[in-house]
């Protein structure tokens, strides 16, 4: 049999294999978005991480539970990172390949009972159908025919389930960047775009806190003596906004002013909350730079203002790693008849964390879906073979580096 003739015999069996397990894959979603997983929800993404540890089990691969410190004084539930062996060694071209994906949803407890899965014209319902609840079952989905049609083509899988991707993961980056050491390429499962496009850019994100420092006084009586720091923050507000355009691809945003307590007192104290997000390093570090700038040049004398970064995520550039990755998920996807592009997002996902490590990083490799985070959020059921053929196939091709 030809080369070409064996590739399409084995797209078609891992086809074949995923429109049989279907009716598996609705049955574990079905449970796994019965069950509220809210971030906070730590007992709930318990309950997922029971059901999707149990899954990896039975999958073959050694589990384990990291249970986390508390995120912004709440608990959170446990981490997964399953890790199954290949039949190829690295040392004869087999490849790791990290598969992630999160447990949390966006939702309050009780959204499941509200909002229970539904399927209707192969369109499913449901809180986290589709992020990410659709991507973490196509991942297991896709081991499973992997498993059925004896293609274990790579040196080691390691299957990764985050607790607080919906707050910015704050407590499970280090059991990311320790599960992306020595991987060659990494496939995140949130869900595709609405058109079917994998992502292959996110933008990174930082988040700061502008403290700004004034003078009280009396406002009827020696106004002159003050400092007026909610006057000094409506200029940083002007000013930093101001600097959108001129970067391509950074966007910054005051999201939250905070000044004064009396009418009758010069405002002493004021605060700003100001988000950067960028496609770019480079774009990040100038944007920093220009904010620290403008905050050391307060328009009102008298006042200052001090920048403290609370929090920041690398962006998940598109490389030349990430475009070749993405050709060969293209490639795969034509000869299963699928099509689509990549997309660029100004949403941040664990994926920027992963890509961060230097891991060439594919995203969007779950069913197709949208409406994320709101109540009709949705997911094509008749996407769901496709797009768990693809997954196979890309763990396979890419986990054997003899292929090139």
């Amino acid at each position: 049999m030809s080369a070409p003739a064996r590739q399409r015999s084995r797209d078609e069996t891992l086809l074949s294999h995923a429109h049989a397990h279907q009716a598996r894959y609705l049955a574990d979603l079905a449970r796994l978005v019965a069950v509220d997983s809210g971030s906070h929800n730590a007992d709930g993404v318990d309950r997922v991480a029971d059901l999707v540890g149990a899954q990896l089990e039975r999958l073959g691969f050694d589990v384990e539970r990291v249970p986390l410190p508390p995120a912004h004084g709440r608990r959170v539930g446990d981490a997964l990172v399953g890790r199954r062996k290949g039949r190829l060694a690295v040392a004869d071209g087999g490849r790791r390949i990290l598969l992630a994906a999160h447990l949390d949803t966006v939702f309050e407890d009780g959204a499941a009972a509200e909002r229970p899965f539904t399927v209707s014209e192969c369109i499913a319902h449901g809180p986290g159908v589709s992020d990410d609840k659709g991507g973490l079952v196509a991942g297991l989905a896709a081991v499973e025919i992997l498993n059925r049609a004896g293609r274990e083509d790579y040196a080691e899988l390691v299957f990764l389930a985050t607790p607080d991707e919906e707050i910015g993961s704050p407590v499970s980056r280090p059991v990311t960047r320790r599960a992306a050491e020595g991987v060659h390429h990494a496939l995140a499962l949130e869900c595709a775009r609405e058109n079917g496009d994998l992502v292959i850019a996110r933008k990174g994100v930082a988040d700061f806190r502008l403290a700004v420092t004034g003078r009280a006084a009396h406002a009827g009586i020696e106004p002159e003596r003050g400092a007026n720091a909610a006057l000094a923050a409506a200029h940083l507000v002007i000013a930093i906004q101001a600097l959108n355009g001129r970067w391509d691809g950074v966007t910054l945003n005051v999201g939250v002013v905070r000044a004064g307590n009396r009418f009758n007192i010069v405002c002493p104290a004021a605060e700003l909350l100001v988000e950067i997000r960028s496609v770019t390093e480079v774009g990040m570090r100038e944007a920093v730079a220009a904010l620290r700038a403008l905050a050391g040049r307060p328009a009102v004398p008298g006042t200052g203002a001090e920048v403290h970064e609370l929090e920041s995520c690398p962006p998940m550039e598109e490389t030349d790693a990430s475009r070749r990755m993405l050709a060969r998920a293209r490639d795969i996807g034509a000869r299963l008849g699928l099509s689509f592009g990549g997309a660029a997002t100004g949403g941040v996902g664990d994926a920027n964390t992963i890509a961060g490590c230097g891991v060439p990083t594919l995203d969007g490799l779950g069913p197709v879906g949208g409406a994320d985070h709101t109540p009709e959020e949705w997911l094509d059921t008749a996407s769901v073979p496709g797009r768990v053929a693809l997954l196979a196939e890309l763990i396979a091709d890419l986990g054997d580096g003899r292929r090139g």
